[in-house]
């Protein structure tokens, strides 16, 4: 029943037009909580003066806090909230597992390693951002691993097997470079970029993994018939005409540098992928070319309310976004394992 209640094009075109209608409302609301004072009037006027309509009829400092704090974040958040959503829905069809998520490739660890490298030893000579390390160690550390699991014969299950290998191994390099060179500021800070955060959110971080994820989900559209025969297994999508050796290359590769670029801009957000693309399914069924932007749209709309917690909740003491997600996602991790366990 679940999987025929979107079947009509023009009603799943309206779903999809009313959750970019309930984003766009999240993310002026979001912008106007806090001490500043703002009215979602504000935002709207701010953001139509930016376009070039009209004229903004407010003070300077509140079209600053608009423009250059909030909406980056607010915009950031959403694009995070949408990539790892959609790469958390790519990563169960492909490797069939309902409790994949992105970071099993090991993505996560490698950013994670190639930030504190930077932060910590300096490498680059300040040539170099936290961003950018970030990001060389994600690609690394994916290449790392789809070479390992090629090593033992490829296959989801030898893909699963290395992404584990190396999140351990890059796991225990991250702590060794910060026990043995980190002080105790360094610690800090990259203990808490680790858990996640959008603080040190720009229009440049926006424009880019708004512009990667964005590719992402074009690219992993045009392959949604390709998902919905890897669901019956690769000996049922090869007999469909599905190239599934270059097609699982291909869309494990989008995955990666999806959530490379989201990693390296508000560091490990966890359960997003995990937990978003099971509430979507169950909204519009198992269909990709349905599932992959309702999965985008539900995952953005709810890191845009789960950033808004972190920074507000314990105010002016910020929560790492990835401590809210964590707690959020754990009991929805454990509703899961429990379905599955009834479905049997």
């Amino acid at each position: 029943m679940v999987a025929t209640r979107f079947d009509s094009r023009p009603l799943l075109g309206a779903c999809l037009l009313g959750g970019l209608a309930v984003l766009a409302a999240s993310i002026a609301v979001v912008i106007t909580i806090g001490p500043a004072g703002l009215s979602v009037g504000d935002v709207y006027a701010v953001v139509f003066e930016r376009l070039g309509f009209g004229n903004a009829d407010i003070s300077r400092i509140k079209e600053g806090i608009v423009w250059e704090l909030r909406l980056p974040r607010t915009l950031l958040a959403a694009v995070c909230g949408a990539g790892l959503a959609l790469c958390g829905a790519i990563m169960q069809s492909l490797l069939r597992n309902p409790l994949a998520d992105p970071f099993v490739l090991g993505i996560s660890s490698g950013a994670s390693t190639g930030a504190v490298l930077i932060a910590v030893l300096g490498l680059g000579a300040g040539a170099v951002s936290l961003s950018a390390g970030a990001f060389a160690g994600a690609v690394i550390s994916f290449v790392l691993v789809m070479l390992l699991a090629a090593g033992a014969g490829g296959g989801t299950s030898r893909v699963v097997l290395a992404g584990v290998a190396g999140t351990q191994l890059f796991s225990a390099l991250t702590s060794f470079i910060v026990i043995s060179s980190a002080d105790a500021e360094q610690t800090r800070g990259v203990l808490f970029w680790l858990l996640g955060s959008l603080s040190g959110a720009d229009w440049a971080d926006v424009t880019l993994c708004g512009a990667v994820t964005l590719v992402g989900l074009l690219v992993c559209l045009t392959q949604s018939s390709a998902l919905d025969a890897f669901t019956f297994g690769n000996t049922a999508a090869a007999a469909l005409g599905v190239s599934v050796r270059w097609i699982r290359i291909l869309l494990l590769t989008v995955t990666a540098l999806v959530t490379a670029a989201l990693v390296s801009a508000a560091g490990a957000i966890g359960f997003v992928g995990l937990v978003l693309p099971h509430a979507a399914r169950f909204l519009v069924g198992p269909r990709h070319s349905r599932l992959l932007p309702a999965t985008a749209l539900v995952g953005a709309v709810f890191m845009v309310w789960v950033d808004a917690i972190a920074r507000t909740v314990f105010a002016p003491q910020e929560v790492p976004v990835g401590v809210v997600t964590a707690l959020i996602g754990v009991p929805a991790f454990a509703v899961i394992l429990f379905r599955m366990r009834t479905s049997r």
